[in-house]
């Protein structure tokens, strides 16, 4: 029986116990319940970060469609679920349970949410289905931003990612912040250590967003905040927690997968401009208003509306380095981003491990359930699952490789522990840097060398805490190989 198989094995266990059981409510088999359907619904990846970080049009960039609201109305104020639909449609609980179908409405391509006369303080949960292969791989989660004037609204995001009973909704947590301010590292910490017990999501990607402002638009930006990325690394407010932080530019991203012929067409009319003109008419949005250009008003209002300056500036700066057409243009916005690395890598973390993060989320659910609504009917499950959990190197590896980065050792060291930690795929020959068509044999022998190699470097002296534990944890996946 594989681990899925037994999982559910324990959920229906667990029903029928607390089922024999007068003082147990309704309430915990619907919880049951819904933590069986999790093992077949997409990893819950949540976005997160504090107000005005770039959190819904970088979910907007992953989808490649306009369907989270970036401007500020009642439905940024929510929780909102974003999945996977055959058609468009849009959810709305609230008010202890009562369920009502919100009209699906786009404007200029956007989706456009209303929430009609239900406050935000009144809504449970706001779900969008929508069309989209992303949303096949994974349910995408925005939550509102953290240090917002309204402290209710600060509160539902940290109760949905750190709640003080039973377990974080989330699977995993995409981290953005423009530059590292007291308010990220407080809840940083506060992520960790609800990890730590098992009511956290089991790993975090970190992003430097909106990377496309990081030196004011120029076109060397994204590299500009490959230097922030870098200085992360060894931030000492960031000594214990999540160092390793992605450049992303969500509007260039979402550009790019969006850009339409017309738009193409007015970038490519202000980039054959004289530069003394051009640089004249991007002083501001007034002033491209204003200027005497060839570009017809309605056109320069979209581009400002969908750009901005910074990305008219770096748009513009792509098509004189070479992007000659549309589709070259939107591949190069893409490209400077960042959005593929956030892609592969949310790939190689946590799609990879799809199945042992559904496991041990179930398991940590579960556990959660049968400890709100203790029975002496459930101890032989309750066994089981502790039995199960304690086998968590998958949780181990992702805060791992969140922190290698940071490690004080050769760059040669560090790639070889990115790979045998599976940072680079979970397959046994990638791990150990064999070719996929390796023999079994040869992949035993080769794990066997790996792992005297990091008994071998488990004995230098002075080692940190750190670095101790991420020999041994590559030890330990060595040793997964071997058995499996």
């Amino acid at each position: 029986m594989n681990t899925i198989d037994l999982v559910r094995m324990l959920i229906r266990d667990a029903r029928s116990e607390l089922s024999a059981d007068p003082r147990i409510s309704a309430d915990a088999d619907a919880e049951l319940a819904a933590c069986q359907r999790r093992l077949d619904e997409p990893l819950q990846v949540a976005l997160a970060g504090t107000l005005k970080s770039g959190k819904s049009t970088l979910l907007n960039a992953l989808v490649g469609e306009e369907i989270a609201p970036t401007d500020a109305t009642e439905c940024t104020r929510v929780v909102t679920w974003f999945s996977r639909s055959v058609t468009p449609r849009v959810d709305l609980t609230h008010d202890g349970g009562q369920h009502t179908a919100l009209p699906v409405h786009r404007t200029g391509g956007r989706l456009r949410l209303n929430l009609g006369p239900v406050t935000a303080e009144r809504v449970e949960r706001l779900e969008v289905g929508w069309p989209s292969s992303l949303l096949d791989q994974y349910t995408l989660i925005d939550t509102p931003g953290t240090s917002s004037n309204s402290s209710d609204v600060s509160a539902r995001t940290l109760d949905f990612l750190t709640p003080d009973e039973g377990s974080c909704q989330a699977d995993a947590i995409v981290y953005l912040m423009r530059s590292l301010h007291s308010a990220d590292v407080a809840l940083l910490r506060s992520l960790h250590e609800h990890a730590g017990t098992g009511r956290g999501a089991l790993g975090i990607v970190g992003v430097v967003s909106r990377a496309d402002e990081t030196d004011g638009g120029r076109s060397a930006s994204l590299d500009a905040a490959r230097q922030v990325s870098a200085q992360l690394r060894t931030d000492r407010q960031l000594a214990g927690l999540h160092r390793d932080f992605i450049p992303v530019s969500g509007l260039l991203a979402l550009r790019g997968r969006t850009l339409r012929q017309r738009e193409f067409a007015a970038l490519a009319r202000l980039a054959a401009l004289h530069p003394d003109e051009r640089e004249a008419a991007l002083v501001s949005p007034g002033r491209l208003m204003a200027a005497d250009l060839v570009i017809a008003a309605p056109d320069r209002e979209q581009l400002i509306a969908a750009f901005g300056m910074v990305g008219i500036r770096i748009a513009i700066s792509l098509i004189r380095a070479g992007a000659k057409d549309a589709p070259a243009l939107a591949a190069e916005l893409v490209r400077h981003s960042g959005l593929e690395q956030l892609r592969a890598t949310l790939s190689t973390r946590f799609g990879s491990r799809n199945r042992q993060l559904k496991v041990h989320s179930a398991l940590r659910t579960l556990r959660s359930i049968l400890l709100r609504h203790r029975s002496p009917h459930t101890v032989r499950v309750f066994r089981s699952v502790d039995r199960l959990l304690a086998d968590n190197h998958c949780f181990t590896e992702l805060r791992l490789l969140a922190g290698l980065a940071a490690l004080p050792v050769p760059e040669p060291t560090r790639t070889a522990l990115d790979h045998v930690l599976g940072g680079r795929g979970i397959s046994a020959t990638t791990r150990l840097g064999l070719p996929p068509d390796t023999s079994p044999n040869h992949t035993r022998a080769v794990a066997l060398r790996a792992i005297r190699y990091w008994h071998d470097q488990l004995g230098e002296p002075l080692l940190d805490q750190p670095t101790t534990r991420t020999y041994q944890a590559a030890i330990r996946s060595c040793e997964a190989i071997l058995a499996s």
